[in-house]
């Protein structure tokens, strides 16, 4: 009982504390001078340079395992992967110019539908019906949120722009093509796990954005500099920001590893609800009662998903439970059951595996099968 309070409650102060910062940092002015930190390039390689160092020392220290030996293809598929995370972050930091950071993360719930989109449209998977219930509802939230916008003067009423919106959402089509690409990554790579992800998939982005700053031409990173010399309590707030987002990282592995995916993604889900409570409430931006309705219809939906996630797991312990022969109809019944978890999610169950090598003729246990899953920062 102890470690799922320490991990829920590391999840809930480590995340809440980012969110607010990250809206703190993008949002802000520093100094008399009233500047705003507006050099994303320098913030990301920061934020991927934090994770991958604490993904490096969950994995030596906390784990007790050795690093990944690294192949050519391996290096590929990880600057892979690297770039096009490199390449979205920018675009949801640039959003939160012109929207609100309430509207930006109710946009981002909208995550699951280019990643839906993107699996389908690269490598063909398909989806259970209720998921795309669930992305309609996701939606029209979220497009109901855009067009109730309140009425009340100040910066709310003309920071909620549609560039704003269009930013996220090319935040989220990029974001779609990286975990579709990570999931492919695993699928090809059984060695592979969350925290080499973490640790490796941020290596490579520190090195691609290095070279993009260390460009003569590019005077981003002297500019930063110069911006953190003369406003050092920005230095101070994205430092607490980039360890937070990390060390959030290190409780999300150990809550998936130890309470199942399930578990991890409610969490994940009030995670959300409650950043948008203190930045409506700490920040004093406003919302009408339209806005809220349509909050809720977007926290269903997603609840939606995670009551339909809990009944497929229900399927799977029970098959392995009951030790019922593997039948036709038993293996329909786990194919449906791996629809309604996704690729990715149903390695986190030990029994499915356990049950799908059964009807493969292996004797290998649950207890062998290694967790795997990716949690991307800033879509959490």
């Amino acid at each position: 009982m102890l470690d799922f309070v320490v991990c829920v409650g590391g999840i809930y102060v480590c995340f809440l504390t980012w969110s607010t910062l990250q809206e703190r940092v993008t949002t802000s002015t520093y100094g008399a001078d009233h500047q705003r930190f507006q050099f994303t390039i320098v913030l990301n390689l920061l934020q991927a340079a934090a994770a991958s160092l604490v993904g490096f020392i969950y994995i030596r220290m906390v784990q007790r395992k050795p690093m990944l030996t690294m192949t050519k293809h391996r290096w590929r598929r990880f600057f892979q992967v690297a770039m096009l995370s490199s390449a979205a972050s920018p675009f949801g930091y640039m959003s939160l110019r012109y929207i609100n950071y309430p509207t930006m993360t109710l946009a981002k719930t909208c995550k699951m539908v280019p990643v839906m989109a993107m699996n389908k449209v690269l490598y063909g998977r398909h989806y259970a019906t209720h998921k795309y219930a669930v992305v309609a509802m996701i939606t029209m939230g979220v497009s109901a949120f855009m067009l109730c916008k309140s009425s009340a003067k100040g910066i709310d009423a003309v920071e909620n722009s549609a560039y704003g919106l269009l930013l996220v959402l090319v935040n989220l089509a990029i974001d779609g093509a990286v975990n579709s690409t990570q999931d492919q990554v695993f699928a090809e790579d059984v060695e592979i796990s969350g925290q080499h992800m973490m640790c490796l998939m941020n290596l490579c982005s520190c090195v691609l954005m290095s070279l993009w700053l260390l460009n003569p031409l590019n005077p981003e990173l002297s500019n930063a500099f110069q911006f953190l010399r003369t406003h050092p309590r920005a230095m101070t707030d994205i430092g607490m920001f980039a360890v937070c987002g990390a060390m959030g990282q290190c409780f999300v592995f150990y809550t998936l590893a130890n309470f199942g995916s399930l578990t991890l993604t409610t969490v994940t889900v009030t995670r959300k609800f409650l950043s948008i409570l203190i930045s409506v409430f700490y920040n004093g931006h406003s919302m009408n009662t339209r806005q809220w309705l349509a909050t809720s219809v977007v926290f269903a939906g997603i609840s939606l998903d995670v009551y339909m996630k809990q009944a497929a797991k229900r399927v799977i312990v029970h098959a392995v439970d009951d030790k019922r022969p593997v039948s036709a109809e038993l293996r329909e019944e786990v194919d449906e059951a791996v629809a309604e978890d996704g690729p990715l999610e149903a390695r986190d169950v030990p029994e499915l595996v356990a049950l799908r090598a059964g009807a493969n003729g292996s004797e290998e246990p649950a207890a062998a099968v290694r967790r795997r899953r990716v949690v991307d920062v800033a879509a959490s």
